[in-house]
């Protein structure tokens, strides 16, 4: 189940979309989402591979659907702000990554967050990947629907292999969806570029077996972008609404200022658009090993094609 959605939805739109008009309302209503049990000496060390001007930002959703306390992270991106380059970067962290978690030994990327949360998960990628981690924003499952219905939907291009199984999981979503507006049921009934609603954009986020896990990812980056494009447009008269539904899912260690101040930075580079990676490059590795199962070993190389995405802006030739 895919929660990318649900990170980027709060990362989109109170991060990257914020004007500074409404700085009163927005400071006021960000109290409420700091996260005061993560470790910030953590995450203000600089003992990992990092750089002035470039901030990482680890956006994390969890797998839980009745908001119990212990789940899995099942989505994992790095939102890269790089105004070194003046670019937006998206890195997709895929959940089977064979690796070191600290005091639990070689297993699954996505088993960290299980066992010490946002705190072990951070570490657990800083240590791997070698990689100084600045920032966190989690959310989870419930909060992903109601944003992109407040958000007017988003738009991505369904292929006619993607329709059958987003059309599988549309009813157990709508099930989901709480919101009294969300009117009846509807399939999608024809391949092309169209805008989702809510429960539709959730199910389009879920395929993963008609494919690969990267074009699961390549489906996630499509609505983050999509997301971004939508909320940077939004009237101040929607602002409440939205803000209103994202805050009681998300938990993040940057302060009112901080969130703010990051989102002025994503203005001033000017191009939203995202450019984008799978970590680790190279998913036709992934076999079973052990008690572990189905993983994804990665190389040094891979670490060092991750550095030079995240900080020369150099996109891998594919």
């Amino acid at each position: 189940m895919s929660a990318l959605k649900r990170l980027v939805a709060f990362l989109t739109f109170l991060v990257i979309a914020l004007p500074i008009g409404a700085y009163g309302y927005v400071y006021h209503k960000l109290g409420f989402v700091h996260d005061s049990s993560i470790n910030t000496d953590l995450l203000n060390n600089t003992d990992y591979k990092s750089e002035k001007n470039i901030t990482n930002v680890l956006l994390l959703g969890t797998d839980g659907r009745n908001k119990e306390e212990v789940s899995r992270s099942d989505a994992m991106m790095i939102l890269t702000i790089d105004n070194k380059n003046k670019s937006l970067k998206l890195t997709s962290l895929a959940r089977d990554t064979y690796v070191d978690i600290p005091g639990h030994g070689k297993q699954k990327l996505t088993h960290a967050y299980v066992y010490g949360q946002a705190n072990l998960l951070i570490e657990t990628i800083e240590h791997n990947f070698q990689l100084d981690i600045q920032h966190y924003v989690a959310v989870d499952f419930f909060s992903f629907m109601d944003i992109v219905d407040a958000l007017g939907g988003v738009t991505v291009n369904v292929r006619s292999g993607e329709i059958r199984e987003l059309n599988k999981f549309i009813p157990e979503t709508y099930a989901w969806h709480k919101n009294p507006s969300k009117g009846s049921m509807q399939y999608i009934k024809a391949p092309g570029e169209q805008t989702l609603n809510g429960y539709q954009a959730l199910s389009f986020s879920r395929i993963r077996k008609n494919d690969s896990a990267m074009e699961r990812d390549r489906r996630q980056r499509e609505v983050i972008q999509s997301l971004i494009t939508g909320a940077k447009d939004l009237p101040v008269t929607k602002y409440p609404g939205v803000v209103n539904s994202i805050l009681p899912y998300v938990k993040t260690n940057m302060t009112p200022n901080e969130i703010i101040g990051l989102g002025t930075e994503v203005l001033g580079i000017g191009n939203l658009d995202l450019k984008s990676l799978e970590f680790p490059t190279n998913t036709d590795t992934g076999r079973k090993i052990g008690n572990a199962g189905y993983v994804i070993p990665f190389d040094d190389y891979e670490v060092n094609v991750l550095h030079d995405f995240i900080f020369e802006d150099i996109q891998p030739v594919k």
